[in-house]
C-alpha cells in the first residue's frame, strides 16, 4: 500500500510560518510571552528585538521591553548558532547548556591554536570571578585575563570565557535609546539562579516547529547550530505529521499547529535587521527569493532590514532621524510594487515612524526604486 505525503509548495510554508511568527495578524500579548513563543528573539544589532515584537504584537511600546530587561526578566546572551540572542530569563537558563556544543564549536574554530595547552577550566574559573565581582567588556576582561597569562592572546582568553561561562550583557546595553559597549556578567549572578539541567531535545524540537514549522531536520539544524537531530526527530515521529516540499524534502509539523491556505491574505510588514524569520531555515525560500540573498545578506554578516510584501522579502528600508527632527523612512523595494502595495508599506511605514520617533517630529517616507 502506497501512503501518499502531502505536498507543502512555497506559498503554503510562507503562510505557516508567518502565522507562527505573528505576521499574518499582530496579536495582543504581553512582550515576555512573545518572546518565549518565538524562542528568543535575534538581537546582534541593540535595537532588533523592538522591531521585531512592534511588527508582531498591538500596542507594543519600547519601555516594555527595556523594563523587562532592567528586572532581569530577559536578558541578552549568545546562544543559537552562537550569536547574541534576547530571551526570557527562564529559556537563558535553560537553553544555554543545550546549544553548549555549539560555543564549542564556534570557539575551536575561531581561536582553537591560540588556545592550545591551556587549562579550560582555570581560565574560566578565573574569568567567572572576574565578571561576577565587576561587570567588564570583553575587551577589558581579555586585558586583566592576559595579566595571568601574558603569553596568551587577550581576544582568545575572553573568548574562551563567554564559551565557559554564560556571559549575559547587562543594561543599559540594549534599552531603547540607550548605547555604549556591551558589558558582562554572569547568568547565575545576574539572574540569582543556576543554569537548568539541559533541556530534552524533543521539547525543542516541539517549540522549534511551533514557532518556525513545518520544517526539516536540516532546517531545525541550521537555526540551531546543533548537528546529529534526526534520531531525535525519529523519536518523536508518532506525535508529528510529515509533508514533502516541492523538492521531496520531508519536513515534519505539530498536528494542531496552524497552517492556513496559500492565498490567505498577508499584509505588508516592515522587519527590523537580523529578523529570526530570516535565519532559521536551510531553504530559506519560503520567505526569501534566492535572487534577493545577497541583497540582504551581506558579506560582513549583517542581516538588513526588509519589507515584506504578499508575504515574502521584495526589499529593505532604512530610517534616517536627521536634524532638525525629521524622520525619514526609505522603502528600497526589489520590484515594481501595485499601488495597493505601496499604500500598504506607507501606512505600515507611518506606524513605524510613529513607533521611532513619536508625534513630535516631522515624518516623510521615500520609494527609492
Amino acid at each position: 500500500m502506497t501512503i501518499t505525503v502531502p505536498v507543502l509548495g512555497k506559498r503554503d510554508l510562507n503562510r505557516a510560518l508567518l502565522a507562527r511568527q505573528m505576521l499574518l495578524k499582530r496579536v495582543n500579548l504581553p512582550a515576555l510571552d512573545a518572546i518565549e513563543r518565538l524562542v528568543g528573539l535575534q538581537a546582534q544589532a541593540p535595537n532588533s528585538p523592538y522591531y521585531g515584537l512592534w511588527a508582531r504584537l498591538e500596542d507594543f511600546r519600547q519601555e516594555e521591553l527595556s523594563q523587562l530587561l532592567q528586572e532581569r526578566k530577559a536578558v541578552r546572551i549568545a546562544l543559537m548558532r552562537s550569536t547574541i540572542h534576547l530571551v526570557s530569563a527562564r529559556d537563558c537558563l535553560a537553553l544555554r547548556p543545550w546549544v553548549q556544543a555549539v560555543l564549542n564549536r564556534g570557539l575551536k574554530g575561531s581561536f582553537g591554536k591560540l588556545l592550545t595547552g591551556l587549562d579550560e577550566q582555570e581560565l574560566a574559573d578565573a574569568g567567572r570571578a572576574l565578571v561576577e565581582e565587576q561587570p567588564m567588556t570583553s575587551n577589558e576582561l581579555g586585558k586583566r585575563l592576559s595579566e595571568k597569562w601574558p603569553d596568551r592572546d587577550p581576544e582568545a582568553l575572553a573568548a574562551a570565557t563567554r564559551n565557559s561561562v554564560p556571559l549575559v550583557q547587562l543594561p543599559p546595553r540594549g534599552l531603547w535609546g540607550e548605547s555604549g559597549q556591551a558589558t558582562h556578567t554572569s547568568a547565575e549572578a545576574w539572574l540569582g539562579q543556576t543554569l537548568s539541567s539541559e533541556p530534552e531535545a524533543e521539547e525543542m524540537i516541539l517549540r522549534y516547529l511551533s514557532a518556525f514549522g513545518p520544517a526539516s531536520v536540516k532546517d531545525m539544524q541550521t537555526w540551531s547550530g546543533l548537528t546529529g537531530l534526526r534520531s531525535e526527530f525519529e523519536k518523536l515521529r508518532p506525535r508529528l505529521v510529515s509533508f514533502q516540499d516541492e523538492l521531496g524534502n520531508e519536513l515534519f509539523d505539530l498536528p494542531d499547529a496552524p497552517r492556513p491556505d496559500a492565498d490567505s491574505p498577508s499584509p505588508a510588514r516592515l522587519l527590523g535587521e537580523f529578523d529570526n524569520i530570516l535565519l532559521s531555515h536551510a531553504d530559506r525560500t519560503r520567505i526569501i527569493d534566492d535572487a534577493y540573498r545577497n541583497r540582504v545578506f551581506t558579506k560582513n554578516g549583517i542581516i538588513r532590514s526588509v519589507i515584506l510584501v504578499d508575504g515574502f522579502v521584495s526589499g529593505m528600508w532604512h530610517l534616517n532621524r536627521g536634524s532638525g527632527k525629521r524622520a525619514v523612512l526609505t522603502i528600497e523595494p526589489f520590484k515594481k510594487l501595485t499601488s495597493q502595495e505601496c499604500d500598504e508599506l506607507t501606512e505600515e511605514g507611518a506606524q513605524l515612524l510613529k513607533f521611532v520617533a513619536g508625534e513630535d517630529e516631522a515624518h516623510d517616507i521615500r520609494f527609492n526604486y
